[in-house]
């Protein structure tokens, strides 16, 4: 397969371009080009974006382009008239203001109901929460809808002309059943009060269309796949088989894996979406991570290296001191109205060396719990691999191993949500879904520490304690709030 492929990475800060060996996925050339800040954008400032990392990259002067692929962040909600533009910015997976509308559809629907209608608990991040908002608030806006897509479906409707998407985004919208594999219009009449257009879903394997004369091509025709959301494109990138676990740490952390079949949490904590690759890609957040440690450094008065080499000087258990790390609540468990907490105070542990260590070992514990939830609701629970900003932590790296009682597979650093877009573009280009190999920096071992076990002991027990406290009903309702509705300190800080 000689030639090059492209890859597409539209995240919330930025537009990655990779043109890819399409025999061995090494990078040849890239480019790429910031996004405007916030959590409302005008969506043709992604075009925009997109044709600076396409020409950075030099697309448009090749002639050897096999195909190109697409990914970008969920959820976001771009919703047009019927001369295509949008009826108002596009309120991304980021965008908080639909917290309200979430709450009430979980009230008016419960847990079961939404996880038996879509196998995803509408949350602010949601598309239809953002439909219900500006149903509510902008009527004007809404009453001129004529299409409803997702950022990665934009961005192929404007390299192609064709209005589809795909499995891995659709089941992040509220309004698509990953399971049932459709649409579901009636949550859309209920919670928005039509049923816009929608785009056709297309297979894993199938071209949206061929790129238009703008991009580039020469005029060949150069077959653009159906794309995916950021999460299952850096599956693809990471050639995930069944089983594979990814535990992505950034200022919160992501942890999915491969399923071949549906899992269903009747917690609602796991979101059911779809992979890139026909199957599923049951996913967790904590929203305590790499932001866990970036404070615990700031206390310190230290940067990041000083802070690892602090940690790595601690005792293995960090001296008796605990730390639960729901300093913006948590999603696993589920306490919104969770603060952090620090147990175990003696004058003898409290060190910089110990706190910092106590942070890591945090971080790694909460990492840890939603490993346990994909095991608790019966999700396939394999290899587990590690990614993210905070992996780089040398700290991380030496407690989690043996937090979670298992080997880490440590992958080298890449783009891998543009890769997997890249692999998705050979599949729809030729039909065959191209190995390239996942190139590991590292395996890290469990070191068999008592003290990371002693942590993870004195973790599970105070962790269990706030849990069973918020199960109270003093906890679980304030004056005004309905039982089993999620509260607005939840709603302010989910993604």
């Amino acid at each position: 397969m000689s030639g090059v492929l492209v890859g597409v990475d539209s995240s919330t800060q930025s537009c990655k371009v990779l043109v890819l060996d399409a025999d061995t996925g090494v990078i040849v050339a890239s480019g790429s080009a910031p996004h405007p800040d916030g959590t409302a954008v005008d969506p043709m400032a992604w075009i925009d974006a997109l044709g600076a990392a396409w020409s950075a990259a030099g697309v448009a002067e090749r002639t050897d382009v096999l195909g190109v692929g697409v990914c970008a962040q969920q959820h976001g909600m771009v919703a047009v008239d019927r001369d295509g533009h949008p009826v108002h910015d596009a309120l991304l997976w980021n965008d908080l203001r639909s917290a309200g509308q979430a709450r009430d559809m979980v009230a008016q629907m419960g847990i079961a109901g939404w996880m038996e209608a879509v196998n995803v608990l509408p949350v602010a991040a949601i598309t239809l929460t953002k439909l219900a908002w500006l149903r509510e608030h902008r009527p004007e806006a809404a009453a001129r809808v004529h299409r409803v897509m997702l950022p990665h479906d934009w961005l192929v409707l404007h390299l192609t002309g064709a209005f589809v998407t795909d499995r891995s985004d659709a089941s992040g919208t509220g309004y698509f059943s990953a399971e049932a594999n459709r649409y579901r219009p009636d949550l859309l009449e209920r919670y928005f009060g039509a049923v816009p257009q929608l785009p056709r879903v297309l297979r894993p394997d199938e071209a949206a269309g061929t790129l238009l004369p703008r991009w580039g091509g020469r005029g060949r025709p150069i077959p653009v796949s159906a794309g995916a959301g950021d999460n299952a494109g850096a599956a693809l990138g990471l050639e995930l088989e069944p089983g594979d676990v990814v535990i992505s740490v950034g200022t919160s952390g992501t942890i999915f894996t491969r399923a071949a079949r549906p899992v269903c949490d009747p917690s609602g904590i796991t979101a059911g979406f779809a992979a890139a690759t026909g199957d599923h890609l049951p996913l967790l957040c904590t929203l305590n991570a790499a932001r866990v440690m970036t404070a615990t450094a700031a206390l310190l008065s230290v940067d990041l290296a000083r802070f690892d080499a602090l940690a790595l000087a601690g005792k293995d258990d960090a001296g008796g001191l605990t730390m639960l790390p729901y300093f913006d609540g948590e999603r696993t468990p589920d306490l919104p109205d969770a603060t952090g907490q620090l147990h175990g105070l003696t004058r003898d542990a409290f060190t910089p060396e110990n706190l910092a260590r106590g942070a890591v070992l945090a971080v790694a514990n909460a990492l840890a719990d939603c490993v346990g939830m994909l095991r608790a609701i019966d999700a396939p629970v394999g290899r587990l691999l590690l990614i993210g900003g905070g992996a780089k932590s040398a700290a991380l790296r030496a407690v989690l191993p043996d937090t979670l009682a298992a080997s880490l597979i440590l992958p080298a650093t890449c783009e891998y949500v543009a890769l997997g877009a890249g692999r998705q573009a050979a599949w729809a280009a030729t039909g065959r879904l191209p190995c390239w190999g996942r190139r590991i920096e590292a395996v890290l071992e469990p070191n068999l520490d008592p003290g990371a076990a002693a942590y993870r002991d004195r973790y599970a027990r105070l962790r269990d304690a706030l849990v069973s406290d918020s199960l109270r009903p003093a906890s679980r309702s304030s004056p005004g709030r309905r039982a089993g509705e999620r509260s607005p300190a939840r709603a302010d800080r989910e993604r």
